[in-house]
């Protein structure tokens, strides 16, 4: 029983990987990505009617990505994204009031806007990043962070809400 169960196991990892490299295939044919962009084994979930660029040797370990029409994720070269980052250009406003919307489902009036990561930026597991932010070349995010405000090139930050701790020697 244990061998059938281990071969059955296997058998499923190996549908599996053959799913996510076919989803990564057509990732990289639909938002013409280069080829040395890659990503983890399995999980990466990038949706939504917007435009998503990726910079050459890049990897994004298993993420989602959130793009509404309109608006734009991009990643430069060189980037380390870790596992479970969450990349939204559209959100809630915290200042809408649902209680009065019909539909209790919309935002009214959502926050949009587009996500730039710089050239060699290196963003922890965990981290949430608000649509509209820019963060600079040569930076890192430490895991668990939630992204609020731009981050300037060479700056390490990390927390809830991400402050600065330091600029890059």
């Amino acid at each position: 029983m244990n061998v059938f169960i281990i071969f059955c196991g296997r058998i499923f990892n190996f549908f599996e990987n053959c799913k996510w490299k076919y989803v990564y295939h057509e990732y990289k044919r639909k938002y013409k990505l280069p080829e040395s962009f890659s990503f983890s084994q399995g999980g990466t979930n990038i949706y939504g009617a917007g435009i998503f660029e990726g910079g050459e040797y890049s990897y994004i370990g298993q993420a989602c990505i959130q793009i509404s029409k309109n608006n734009i994720v991009k990643i430069g070269r060189n980037c380390r994204l870790a596992y479970n980052i969450r990349i939204y250009t559209i959100s809630a406003d915290p200042d809408d009031n649902l209680d009065v919307n019909p539909k209790g489902n919309n935002s009214r009036n959502p926050k949009s806007g587009d996500v730039i990561i710089g050239n060699g930026v290196w963003i922890g597991a965990n981290v949430f990043i608000n649509p509209g932010i820019l963060i600079g070349d040569n930076s890192v995010i430490g895991a668990n962070s939630v992204v609020t405000k731009n981050v300037a090139p060479n700056s390490i930050v990390g927390g809830v809400p991400a402050k600065l701790i330091r600029y890059k020697k």
